[in-house]
Parts: structure tokens; C-alpha cells; sequence
């Protein structure tokens, strides 16, 4: 968690993050309680890390831990100006917490479901989703993933990281809204179903000459060409 993070997600515009909002904190925390609320679902205990940095009002991260406080164990995490002394605090929340709580992981779906019914709990229960639209380019990818048999796969989504959303301009904790799945690419080696959603683009996000086409090594080991 940062100031800046929900403030941004409270609506205030990024030339203007730095500034004192009370009514932005207050709007943006909505973001924050679905996530703590989704790791719950995992079974997961949580620590909540408050990142500050160095203009920071020490009245609004008050505030912001006192409601983190009421989520999860919280700590303010100074890292970005002090190094390892500033992530004390949080380390020793974090130790507290290992040793009173127990961890009882699982998925949210049973990997017997299809591949359609696994998207659907993930868009509903973890983003928060009215529903899932599938492109007739998804449609034909699931057909031949379960030709092939892999379709009892677990699923990886691959998404705007702005928004719970497929849409980097819903803040927040949106509702009302539908996952448009546009592709579904088995990665076989890793293990699970890559789930395209919405406009994104995956990595390597490489330009038509990609820097490793200049990087050489010599007969003697020295490397060329890196920057």
C-alpha cells in the first residue's frame, strides 16, 4: 500500500498525487479491502506493507494504518529512504504474524472444471466480475487446448495490472463489469493455461531490434554489446 497508490485509485489525477487528500485516502482504501479480502479466500494469513516515501504526511499514513489495522496486521515500511533499517517494523510483523498464525492454502476452483467454468471463478470471485465475454479467437483456442488434453491445466491470467478489471481505467474496486477473454495459450512446460483478457501484451515486449542482436562474446570471454 501507498499514498500515492490510493489516492490514485480515489481519483485524483497523477500531476496531483502528492498533494494532501483525506476524501481520496478514504475512496481509494476500497481497492485495498479487495485484496485483503481475496487472500483471505486463499487461506493465506496477511501482512500489510505501507510503503512510505519521502513527502509523505505522517498524519495520512496514520491514518492509512490505522485502517490497514483493521483489514490485517499492518506495518509502515520506510525501505525506499533508510534500506533494511527502515523494513524493521515490518519484518517483525511479518515474523509476529508466521508465528500466531497457520496458513491453510487452496485453490478457488477444482482443476476438473472446464476451462471456462475456471475463469469464471477467478473473474468473479477474485476480481469481482458480473461475468466473462469470450472472443470467437478464445473460443477456438479452448477447442484445441481440449483436444490435446490440456485442459485440466490451472489457469494464469494475463491482464492490466492498473485495475481489477480487463480496463486500466477502472480504479478502485469496480462493479458492474464483464472479463472479455481475447485468446487462451497453453505454456505446456510451466504447467498452466495462459488467459488473455482484455487488451494486453505479453512478455518479451520486444522492439523490431531487440538489444541482443548487438551483444557478442569474444573468444577470450568478454561480453560486448550490453548497453
Amino acid at each position: 500500500v501507498s499514498l500515492r497508490a490510493l489516492k490514485m485509485h480515489g481519483g485524483v489525477e497523477k500531476d496531483r498525487l502528492g498533494e494532501k487528500n483525506a476524501e481520496a485516502l478514504e475512496s481509494g482504501f476500497d481497492n485495498v479491502s479487495k485484496h485483503v479480502e481475496n487472500l483471505v479466500k486463499f487461506g493465506v494469513p496477511t501482512v500489510i506493507a505501507i510503503n512510505k516515501f519521502e513527502n509523505d504526511r505522517d498524519e495520512e499514513l496514520d491514518y492509512i494504518k490505522t485502517k490497514c489495522e483493521n483489514l490485517a496486521p499492518a506495518a509502515i515500511s520506510n525501505i525506499f529512504l533508510k534500506g533494511g533499517d527502515g523494513g524493521i517494523e515490518l519484518a517483525e510483523k511479518l515474523i509476529q504474524v508466521m508465528s500466531e498464525s497457520k496458513a491453510s492454502f487452496h485453490f478457488l476452483y477444482d482443476l476438473d472444471l472446464s476451462v471456462e467454468e475456471k475463469v469464471s471463478v477467478v473473474a468473479k470471485e477474485v476480481y469481482g466480475a458480473d461475468g466473462i465475454n469470450f472472443t470467437s479467437q478464445a473460443e477456438e483456442s479452448i477447442r484445441r487446448i481440449r483436444e490435446i488434453g490440456l485442459d485440466g491445466l490451472p489457469i494464469c491470467v494475463a491482464k492490466t495490472q492498473y485495475s481489477f478489471s480487463d480496463d486500466p481505467n477502472l480504479l478502485g474496486r469496480p462493479r458492474g463489469f464483464k472479463i472479455t477473454v481475447t485468446d487462451v495459450k497453453p505454456s505446456a512446460g510451466a504447467g498452466f493455461l495462459v488467459i488473455y483478457a482484455g487488451n494486453i501484451l505479453t512478455m518479451p515486449g520486444l522492439p523490431k531490434n531487440p538489444s541482443a542482436e548487438n551483444m557478442d562474446l569474444d573468444q577470450r570471454g568478454r561480453i560486448s554489446g550490453l548497453f
